[in-house]
C-alpha cells in the first residue's frame, strides 16, 4: 500500500458530506415544506455513495497522513452501514409523517451519522477514530430524541447523551494511554512498538478503548442503555441504532484488534471472550420476560453483538471472515423485523407488545410467514441465513481452541430460541386479541417480504456474500 492523497480513496464520504451540507441549506432556507425534497435527495445521496462503494475498484490506499485506510474491509462494512442507512431512511418516510414529526432535520442527521460511521471504518489511526466515533454520536444523540415532546423519546435521548458522553470520555482516556505508551497513534505503528510488550500501561488503554466500542455495540457491561433508548426512541431511529452504528462499532473493534495490537493477542483475547459470553448469557436470558417487541430486539441485539464477538476472538483470517457474515445477515434479519414492528398498527396507534401479534398468521398470513422466517432465522435455525451466521464464527472458535466459548455460545443459542419461538407460537397457535393491523407502507411491507426471502434463500446463492467477506477479512492479514 502506498501513500496516495487523491479524492478517490475518500469520495463516499466525500459525497455524504457535501450532500448533507447543501441539504441543510436547502431545509434551513426553505424551511419545513422541504421535507420532502430534502428526503427524497438523501436517499439518492446514500444510494450514490452505497453504489461508488461496491461499484468502484479497491487499491488498499492509504490517505491523510496514513490516517484514513481505503481497503476491501472498509468497503464491505461501509457498505453494510450505507444500507442500513438508505433502509432505515426510505421506512421512516411514512412513519414519520403519521406521528407528525416530519422534519428536514431527520434525513440531514442521519448523512452526517453515516459520514461519521464511514470515517470510523476507515479509520487508521486513533484521532481518526476519535473524530468518526463523535461524528456518529452526536447525530445519533440527537436522533434519539428526535420525538421531542414525547417523554419516552426525549428520556431516551438524555440516558443515551449521558451514558454516550460517559463511553466517548473512557475511549479518550484509552487512546491517550496507548498513545503515551507506544508513541504513536498510526494503528501501524502501535503493532510495531508493542511487538511482544505488553506494556501494563497499554493493557490498561485497551481497556478503556474497549469500554469506549463496547458501548456503541452495546454489549455488556456498557449495554444498559440499550433497551431503554429502544423502547423510547421512535421505531425508525430504534432500527437505524440496531444496525447501522453497529456495523461501524463492530468494523473499527474489529480493525484496531487486528491490525494494531496483534503483538498482544493473549491480553486482548481475554477481554473480548468476557464480553462475548456475558454478552449472549445476558440478551438470551434477560429478553425472555421481556412483553414490549422493541425491549425484546435490544436483549437480542445485545445477545447478536456476543455471538459476533466469538468470531473475533481467535483473531484469525476465518474469524473475522466469520464476522463479516455474521454481520451480513444480522443486518437482513435486524432490518425485517423491524419493518414488522412498524407494521404493527390499529386505529392509527402503534402497537408495540407482543401479545398483539396473536392470531397474526389468520389476519396477516403475509406478515405472519416472513416474520416467522426472521424469527427462525435469529433463532438461528437451519437451513436459514441466521444458522450459517453462527456457523461460521463457532467454526472459527473451534479451529482456534475455544472449545468453551463455542459450547456457551450454543448454549446461549438455544436459550434465545426460547423467546424468538414463542412469538411464531403465538402468531399461529393464539386466538386474534383485537382487529387486524391497518394497512401498511408498501415500502414498509417491501422491506419485510425482501428480508424474510433473503434469509429463506441464503443458502441457495450465498456466492456473492461469501466471496465479498472472504476478500474483505483477507484484506486486514
Amino acid at each position: 500500500m502506498s501513500p496516495d492523497f487523491h479524492l478517490g480513496p475518500v469520495l463516499p464520504e466525500f459525497i455524504l458530506a457535501v450532500g448533507a451540507l447543501v441539504l441543510l441549506m436547502v431545509g434551513a432556507l426553505r424551511g419545513e415544506r422541504s421535507t420532502a425534497l430534502v428526503t427524497e435527495l438523501a436517499i439518492v445521496v446514500l444510494g450514490a455513495a452505497f453504489l461508488i462503494d461496491v461499484g468502484t475498484s479497491v487499491h488498499g490506499t492509504i490517505v491523510f497522513e496514513g490516517a484514513f485506510l481505503d481497503d476491501a474491509f472498509g468497503r464491505f462494512m461501509k457498505g453494510l452501514a450505507l444500507l442500513g442507512s438508505l433502509v432505515t431512511l426510505v421506512m421512516s418516510i411514512g412513519f414519520l409523517k403519521q406521528e407528525g414529526i416530519d422534519r428536514f432535520e431527520y434525513p440531514v442527521l442521519i448523512l452526517l451519522s453515516t459520514l461519521g460511521m464511514l470515517m470510523l471504518i476507515s479509520a487508521n489511526s486513533l484521532i481518526a477514530l476519535y473524530l468518526g466515533f463523535e461524528l456518529m454520536s452526536l447525530a445519533l444523540y440527537v436522533l434519539a430524541a428526535f420525538h421531542r415532546d414525547n417523554l419516552r423519546a426525549s428520556e431516551a435521548g438524555l440516558k443515551y447523551f449521558v451514558l454516550g458522553a460517559l463511553s466517548s470520555g473512557m475511549l479518550l482516556y484509552g487512546a491517550s494511554l496507548i498513545y503515551g505508551y507506544s508513541g504513536t497513534v498510526l494503528f501501524s505503528g502501535i503493532a510495531t512498538a508493542l511487538q511482544g510488550n505488553a506494556h501494563i500501561g497499554v493493557v490498561f488503554g485497551l481497556v478503556f478503548l474497549s469500554a469506549g466500542l463496547a458501548f456503541k455495540m452495546s454489549t455488556v457491561p456498557f449495554h444498559m442503555w440499550t433497551p431503554d433508548v429502544y423502547e423510547g426512541a421512535p421505531t425508525p431511529v430504534t432500527a437505524f441504532f440496531a444496525t447501522a452504528p453497529k456495523m461501524a462499532a463492530v468494523a473499527i473493534t474489529v480493525r484496531i484488534i487486528i491490525t494494531a495490537f496483534p503483538g498482544i493477542l493473549h491480553e486482548w483475547q481475554q477481554i473480548i471472550i468476557f464480553i462475548s459470553i456475558a454478552s449472549m448469557a445476558l440478551g438470551s436470558f434477560a429478553a425472555i420476560g421481556q412483553t414490549n417487541f422493541k425491549r425484546l430486539m435490544a436483549y437480542s441485539a445485545i445477545g447478536h453483538m456476543g455471538f459476533a464477538l466469538v468470531g473475533l476472538a481467535p483473531g484469525t483470517e476465518a474469524g473475522v471472515y466469520g464476522v463479516l457474515i455474521y454481520l451480513s445477515i444480522y443486518l437482513v434479519m435486524t432490518l425485517g423485523t423491524f419493518a414488522a414492528i412498524m407494521m404493527m398498527r390499529r386505529g392509527g396507534v402503534n402497537i408495540e407488545t407482543t401479545a398483539d401479534l396473536a392470531g397474526l398468521g389468520r389476519t396477516r398470513p403475509a406478515m405472519a410467514f416472513f416474520l416467522a422466517m426472521l424469527m427462525f432465522s435469529l433463532a438461528g435455525i437451519p437451513p436459514l441465513a441466521g444458522f450459517f451466521a453462527k456457523f461460521y464464527v463457532f467454526q472459527a472458535a473451534i479451529q482456534a481452541n475455544l472449545y468453551a466459548l463455542a459450547v456457551l455460545g450454543v448454549l446461549s443459542s438455544v436459550v434465545a430460541a426460547y423467546y424468538y419461538l414463542r412469538i411464531v407460537k403465538m402468531m399461529y397457535f393464539d386466538e386474534p386479541t383485537g382487529v387486524a393491523f391497518d394497512k401498511a407502507n408498501p415500502a414498509v411491507s417491501f422491506v419485510l417480504g425482501a428480508a424474510g426471502l433473503a434469509v429463506l434463500l441464503f443458502w441457495v446463492f450465498p456466492a456473492p456474500i461469501v466471496a465479498s467477506a472472504a476478500a474483505a477479512a483477507r484484506s486486514l492479514f
